[in-house]
C-alpha cells in the first residue's frame, strides 16, 4: 500500500481544489509513492500523536488541521510545530491534512455533525459560486450513449441529488477534411454533413481536464468539437456550513442540554432563548461566526459553531440562538469521518483513531 492510495481516497471525497485559498491541505511531509504500514487519524498533530503513531508502527498520520499552516522559515525545534516536523521525518512518518476541503463538502465535517444531531433535509449554508462550467460537445448519433457515459463517469452531470444529468438536442454538423486528416466519416477534400446530437452537461471546474480527456477518448471523431462555458451558478453541494431540520422540534433548554452531552459535556456559551422550539438548526465546524447572517437568512432557530467573539453575540438580535460549542468539540467527529472514508474503500487496511486528546482548552 502506498501513501497516495490512501490520500487519493480522501481527495476523491473532498478534492483539494475545494480548500480555501489561505489553507494548506494535502501531503505535508512524506513521499506519496512510499509504502505505509497503517494510518492514524486525528484532529491535530502534536508530539504525543506522533509518539502514538511510532508506538503503533503507523507511518501515515491524517489530520484535520494542517501541521504546517503559516510556513516555516527554519526548523530548529524551537516550537512544537518544528519539533513535530523533525520527529516525523526522523521516524519516517508521513503527515497529511484534509482541512477546509473536508469542511466544504456537504457530507464532510458538517455532515458528520448533522448525523450526530439527527438533522434531515440538509443544505449548504453558504454555497460556493463560480466553480461550475458547462461542457457542450457534438456527437454522431450512433455514439452518443458511449460519449455521455464517459462524461458522466469522469464526474460531469451532477445536479443536487441527481446524476447523469444532460440536455440533448438534434441537428447536423458540417466539416471538410484536408489531405492531412483521417476522417471518421466523410471524404478528404469534400464537405460532409453529419446528423449529430448536441450534449450539454454541468461539471465542477476542478474535474474539467479529466472530463474533457474522457470525452475525447470516447468520441469517434479525430478532432471532436466542444465548448466550455464558465457559470455563475452556486455549487449547492459545496460551501461553508450546513442547515437542516430535526425530525421533531425540541424545547430550547432540552436541545442545548442534549448538545452539551453530545459534544463532550463542557459548558456551552449561548445567547438568550428566543422562546421558540428548536426545529431548524445551522451548524459549522470550527470558526463559523462569519456565517451568522446566512444562518438567520436560512431561518435557523439556532446556530451551533465556535470561536464567537464577545461582540459577535450581539448579532443574534433575538432572531436566533448562537451556541458556541467549542472549536475542537465541533470538529472532534472528523476523526470518525476519516476512519469511515478509508475503511469503506480499504476494509482490511490498518486504520486507527488517535486516543490523544489534542484540545488545548481546559474547562475548570
Amino acid at each position: 500500500m502506498q501513501i497516495k492510495t490512501v490520500t487519493d481516497i480522501i481527495e476523491t471525497f473532498a478534492p483539494l481544489a475545494l480548500q480555501e485559498k489561505y489553507d494548506n491541505a494535502g501531503l505535508l511531509i512524506g513521499n506519496p509513492d512510499s509504502s505505509i504500514n497503517g494510518v492514524l487519524v486525528c484532529v491535530d498533530v502534536i508530539e504525543s500523536v506522533i509518539d502514538e503513531a511510532i508506538a503503533m508502527n503507523l507511518n501515515l498520520i491524517i489530520a484535520h488541521h494542517p501541521l504546517i499552516f503559516n510556513g516555516l522559515k527554519k526548523i530548529t525545534g524551537q516550537n512544537e510545530v518544528q519539533r513535530c516536523v523533525i520527529k516525523a521525518i526522523k521516524n519516517d512518518i508521513a503527515i497529511y491534512a484534509a482541512h477546509t476541503n473536508v469542511d466544504n463538502v456537504l457530507d464532510g465535517v458538517n455532515g458528520r455533525i448533522a448525523d450526530k444531531i439527527g438533522l434531515v433535509n440538509r443544505k449548504t449554508l453558504q454555497s460556493k459560486s463560480e466553480m461550475l462550467v458547462k461542457l457542450v460537445t457534438f456527437v454522431p448519433k450512433l455514439h452518443v450513449q458511449r460519449v455521455r457515459e464517459a462524461i458522466f463517469e469522469a464526474g460531469a452531470g451532477h445536479i443536487g441529488n441527481y446524476d447523469a444529468c444532460s440536455y440533448n438536442s438534434e441537428g447536423y454538423g458540417s466539416f471538410r477534411a484536408n489531405s492531412n486528416a483521417t476522417p471518421f466519416v466523410g471524404e478528404v477534400n469534400k464537405i460532409h454533413y453529419e446528423e449529430e446530437t448536441k450534449i450539454e452537461v454541468i461539471l465542477p471546474e476542478y474535474v474539467q481536464n479529466k472530463v474533457i480527456a474522457s470525452m475525447i477518448k470516447a468520441h469517434p471523431y479525430e478532432e471532436p468539437a466542444y465548448d466550455i462555458f464558465p457559470l455563475l451558478n452556486d455549487f449547492q453541494q459545496v460551501g461553508s456550513g450546513l442547515v437542516g431540520e430535526l425530525v421533531e422540534a425540541e424545547k430550547e433548554s432540552d436541545f442545548l442540554q442534549r448538545m452539551r452531552v453530545l459534544f463532550g459535556g463542557n459548558p456551552i456559551r449561548h445567547t438568550v432563548f428566543t422562546g421558540k422550539k428548536i426545529k431548524k438548526v445551522a451548524v459549522c465546524g470550527g470558526s463559523g461566526s462569519f456565517l451568522l447572517q446566512d444562518a438567520i437568512k436560512a431561518g435557523a432557530d439556532i446556530f451551533l459553531s465556535a470561536d464567537f467573539k464577545y461582540h459577535d453575540f450581539f448579532g443574534a438580535e433575538n432572531k436566533i440562538i448562537i451556541a458556541d460549542v467549542g472549536h475542537f468539540e465541533t470538529e472532534q467527529f472528523t476523526k470518525e469521518l476519516f476512519f469511515d472514508i478509508i475503511r469503506k474503500k480499504l476494509p482490511t487496511f490498518a486504520v486507527h483513531i488517535s486516543k490523544v486528546n489534542t484540545n488545548p482548552i481546559i474547562y475548570s
